[in-house]
């Protein structure tokens, strides 16, 4: 692939396709919107329970790191269906391996909640 020279503008226009991505993640993908919602509730959470700078920092990585999954299955999938529009076994196995990703990346989301917010839950009682 031939290389051009560097230019920013070129560079920005990226940044446009890649807003593109995220509206049409959003659009799209039922599950996306659904772990947005999670998140802002995260986030309202750990402003209302003073989470630490570490705290926050653990947050916001699995936060991004279960909305990356999701981009990444929904592309997956979308790759899927144009090379496959009909049903084959090997295409719902990597459909189901990229799914699962996004759950496994979920569920440590989640723990990592639960062992920040249970404590501060629990000094409410």
């Amino acid at each position: 692939m031939k290389r051009g020279k560097f230019l920013l503008k070129k560079r920005l226009q990226s940044f446009k396709y890649a807003i593109n991505g995220l509206k049409i993640l959003l659009v799209e993908e039922h599950n996306a919107r659904i772990h947005v919602f999670i998140s802002i509730c995260v986030v309202i959470a750990g402003f209302i329970f003073k989470v630490s700078t570490i705290e926050w920092l653990f947050l916001i990585f699995a936060i991004g790191f279960v909305v990356s999954m999701e981009i990444i299955n929904s592309s997956i999938e979308n790759i899927a269906d144009f090379v496959s529009p009909e049903k084959h076994d090997k295409i719902k196995i990597i459909k189901d391996l990229s799914a699962a990703a996004v759950l496994i990346s979920a569920i440590i989301a989640a723990i990592i909640g639960l062992i920040i917010f249970i404590p501060k839950i629990l000094l409410l009682f």
